[in-house]
């Protein structure tokens, strides 16, 4: 494969969007007070937030990421996809209606009105770095790979900081509100591209049938592991490399409840919403925005195990570092499977339609990394600054938010450079970073919501005892400090990591005073909450009760993953 260079058409059409977005973005934006700036005014539709929640999770990151696995055989990465219908039914029943009518910006602000101060410092701190190295870097590392290839002789820290300065541009002067409507945009671009690509795929292969067949080839000669029919299994045993069956039922939700339900970039999306109905409505939308993914984002992943598996990509002249620590041209996409995605648009896509769909990738970028640095801003600023001065205007709280943006997007441009270092599979460091993050966090919200006698002290001790666990992990990981530690799958470490945290909180909490009874009530889920929503509900007509749309999603998302096992 030589290097690609874009016709005329596909440039013309990449720079009309990114400018086009650039103005619509400002324009849509709203800074007079710190509300409007941070959450939109609080106004939004469900249609918007279900369709905002969606692209700010579907990033460029996100979608090479799941390529990248497809390519690899590893299809069960869908259950990150699927399982997002379901946590966020769990979520719309018993948090968000704690969270919007405590009217936060924040969850560290919750967090501290259900605890105490402590709780809410570390955790927007853990979730500012989380912004940074997870998301934000991540999505201008996948935007990297996608100009690189166009651009060789341009450096990736110039791509990566005009990327970041791209997404910036009205992300700053115009907030959330801004974030939020370039993100429907954004939106429908990304899954229309995503549609041509995966019509392009199939044709290409044959069909279903042209996809087992060569898929079957293929494992005949070794080069994959298991034939077609077993491509896309779900999980494996329980000592499986990928998705262990345990890992699917304890790791999997809870690394999508603390990015659903407690991760302030996706968060605060829904506390944009008008009222609470509008919050779950779009919470719900969203999930079954997610059901599609397989065929339209997966699918093209492992039909271009057929296509691509023996294509020389030399050419692209891109660099991966070796076993010894040298950096040298990739050869092939088993050698680099993040570059799937991009080779599939360049070998596939005719022009115009190539130009189009790069634009969707790359307004899947700019819609996660602005999500991102909207929301880590809203933390500094609301959480430390306002904190420390008070007496700051809702205009001066603006101006530190828009310096807060800066910094952070420099920030993400320069940790880029780490991620290949750390995993050669963007998904996998994006869930093993996660898996670090999420359990403390996960177990002191769930505790705090369910159980009364938890307290400020457990809270704190939980997240402390998380923080000095991951650190070990990561230490043992890197100096061999305990093989049968490191044996151990991450997605088996997350779910015992929690639990080892909610065993701290328990245990701090009940040999310290019981916390006020007051703020209990109020913070805390019991069934009276339940049989009051029940009455509430009972006059409205089944399209607008939450409860039957939830259990329809659940009963789509069955139909959809259960055709998979």
């Amino acid at each position: 494969m030589e290097n690609v260079a874009l016709s005329f058409v596909d440039i013309a059409i990449i720079v009309v969007y990114i400018f086009g977005i650039i103005w619509y973005g400002i324009s849509k934006g709203k800074q007079q007070t710190s509300e409007e700036y941070f959450l939109a005014g609080r106004n939004m539709t469900w249609p918007i937030v279900g369709i905002s929640l969606f692209a700010a999770n579907i990033g460029s990151n996100t979608l090479i990421g799941l390529t990248s696995d497809a390519f690899q055989t590893n299809t069960a990465v869908y259950n990150y996809e699927w399982m997002a219908a379901v946590v966020l039914v769990f979520f719309s029943i018993f948090f968000l209606p704690f969270y919007l009518r405590s009217k936060v910006y924040t969850m560290p602000e919750f967090l501290e009105r259900r605890y105490d101060s402590r709780s809410r410092y570390y955790f927007s701190f853990i979730t500012i770095v989380g912004n940074v190295i997870i998301d934000t870097s991540s999505g201008l590392y996948a935007g990297n790979l996608i100009l690189k290839i166009i651009f060789p002789e341009i450096s990736s820290t110039f791509i990566i900081v005009g990327l970041a300065l791209a997404a910036a541009a009205y992300t700053i002067p115009g907030g959330l509100s801004s974030v939020v409507h370039t993100e429907v945009i954004q939106a429908i671009l990304l899954v229309v591209g995503s549609m041509i690509l995966t019509y392009f795929c199939v044709t290409e292969v044959g069909g279903w049938s042209g996809l087992m067949s060569g898929l079957d080839a293929l494992n005949s000669t070794g080069y994959i592991d298991k034939p077609g029919s077993e491509v896309f299994d779900m999980a494996g045993p329980i000592d499986d490399h990928y998705m262990p069956w345990t890992g699917l039922l304890f790791g999997v939700p809870l690394l999508g409840f603390y990015f659903w339900a407690n991760n302030q970039f996706m968060v605060q999306r829904v506390l944009s919403a008008k009222d609470l109905n509008h919050g779950r409505w779009g919470a719900l939308f969203a999930g079954l925005l997610k059901i599609p993914v397989i065929f339209i984002m997966i699918f093209p992943g492992v039909i271009a195990i057929v296509l691509f598996s023996d294509l020389d990509i030399s050419g692209l002249n891109y660099l991966i570092t070796n076993e010894a620590g040298q950096q040298v041209i990739c050869q092939n996409l088993e050698d680099c499977p993040n570059m799937t995605y991009p080779v599939m648009l360049y070998q596939l896509l005719p022009t115009g339609l190539l130009g189009l769909v790069i634009a969707g990738l790359l307004a899947a970028m700019s819609s996660s990394i602005s999500a991102t640095l909207n929301s880590a801003s809203t933390l500094i600023t609301m959480d430390f600054v306002n904190k420390l001065n008070p007496n700051l205007s809702s205009k001066q709280l603006v101006r530190v938010g828009q310096i807060a943006t800066v910094v952070l997007v420099l920030l993400a441009a320069f940790w880029t450079q780490y991620i290949e270092q750390i995993s050669d599979s963007l998904w996998e460091y994006l869930q093993l970073v996660l898996g670090f993050i999420a359990p403390p966090v996960v177990a002191v919200f769930l505790v705090g919501l369910f159980w009364k006698r938890g307290n400020g002290n457990g809270a704190f001790a939980a997240l402390l005892a998380g923080l000095v666990i991951s650190v070990f992990i990561i230490l043992s990981s890197v100096y061999e400090l305990s093989p049968a530690l490191n044996a151990i799958h991450f997605l088996h470490k997350a779910p015992l990591l929690m639990l080892a945290c909610m065993l701290v909180h328990i245990v701090v909490s009940l040999l310290t005073p019981a916390p006020n009874e007051e703020v209990v009530n109020t913070l805390t889920w019991n069934v009276g909450l339940y049989k009051a929503e029940t009455k509430e509900l009972a006059g409205l007509p089944w399209y607008k009760n939450y409860r039957v749309l939830a259990v329809i999603l659940l009963i789509i998302t069955a139909i959809v993953v259960g055709s998979f096992w």
